[in-house]
Parts: structure tokens; sequence; C-alpha cells
């Protein structure tokens, strides 16, 4: 998780995951949206659930990127985004 709010003037967080296979990706996804529907956040956009390699779900405040190991290395958003905090999860209140 990077901390872009100082950086960004889209969001606040950037999340990003890595799923095994295209099968793995989508649903890791797909369960990502039902916990932040039962949690009440209902994402602004999703973009990629058909897609193969890269799903993006946009929460306002938090962006949550899902990709394949391959496409993760080739766009590389943690170097894009490098001036961005590092976030660990388990210090979130």
């Amino acid at each position: 998780m990077l901390d872009v709010d100082d950086i960004s003037n889209v969001t606040h967080y950037y999340v990003i995951f890595t799923g095994l296979s295209t099968t793995h990706l989508r649903a890791l996804a797909k369960q990502l949206e039902d916990k932040m529907r039962e949690g009440g956040d209902k994402p602004t956009r999703i973009d990629g659930t058909h897609s193969a390699n890269w799903v993006v779900y946009d929460y306002g405040s938090v962006v949550i990127h899902g990709m394949l190991e391959e496409t993760r290395k080739h766009y590389d958003l943690e170097r894009l985004w490098g001036d961005a905090p590092r976030v660990d999860w388990e210090n979130i209140a």
C-alpha cells in the first residue's frame, strides 16, 4: 500500500496486489469487492474485470490495482510512485 496523498491529486492510497493466474486474480478481485460492499463501500469505478491481467477498483480515497506478476513487473507502479511512503497493513486502525 502506497500513501500518495502528498503527491497525487487523484487519491490518497494505492493498494497493489498480485494474482498468481487470471483465475486467481479474478477470485481475489471478487472477494475484495464483496468484502468492501459488506463494509458499505461501493467503488466509483471498476475496470479490467474482463481483462486477463489487471483489475482496478476506484473507491475515491483508495485505488486498488490487482495484476498478474508479469504485468506488475512491467508497469512497476511502486517505482512510478517511488516517492510515496509504504504503509504497513498492520498499522492501519
